[in-house]
């Protein structure tokens, strides 16, 4: 089925939405899930806040990339379900050393002026993942939205995990001097 027609049911509040989207994205949704989570039960879970949190609130236009905008509710669910269940213990996991590393350039801030700060970051972010080759901006992704472990990325792109941590370094650091030569202090 394609996204106009799930977006549609979805619009349309039909039955059948939440499995056109769970037989379309549900797989790709649970992994992000579980790379956060690593729970199977907890993963499902948040993807199932996705589809209702999707029906409660469908946009007014269609989306222009479903399976991202589902995909960023997902991952922001597990985070937020990681959170709260790691606040204790937030030592050695793939999640933490992920966010550490980019943390840098991303902060957690909930204050309403920080978000519209935010939101232009990830714009600014945005724009120069779109100058990246293909293959930089793969890994930057997976490391850093799905969360991958290097391992996992170098297995995927048939590098060495070195050269994963080599490229993900050198992007940091390419990301940085762009965000400063945009105005942003680092």
């Amino acid at each position: 089925m394609e996204d106009r027609e799930i977006y549609e049911l979805f619009k349309c509040k039909s039955e059948k939405a939440i499995a056109a989207v769970s037989e379309k994205y549900g797989r790709y949704c649970l992994a992000i899930a579980m790379h956060i989570l690593g729970n199977a039960e907890d993963a499902e879970e948040c993807v199932n806040d996705t589809w209702l949190a999707f029906w409660a609130s469908v946009p007014e236009e269609e989306p222009k990339n479903l399976k991202l905008l589902l995909a960023k509710i997902t991952r922001n669910f597990a985070l937020n379900r990681y959170n709260a269940e790691k606040r204790e213990k937030r030592g050695g996991s793939e999640v933490c050393l992920a966010l550490e590393e980019i943390n840098e350039f991303v902060s957690g801030e909930d204050d309403t002026a920080e978000k519209v700060v935010q939101a232009e970051l990830m714009a600014a972010i945005n724009s120069f993942l779109r100058g990246l080759p293909e293959r930089e901006c793969g890994i930057f992704i997976n490391r850093y939205f799905k969360l991958e472990t290097t391992v996992h990325i170098a297995e995927m792109y048939g590098v060495t995990e070195s050269n994963v941590h080599k490229i993900l370094s050198r992007t940091r650091t390419k990301l940085k001097n762009y965000l400063i030569k945009e105005g942003y202090e680092i």
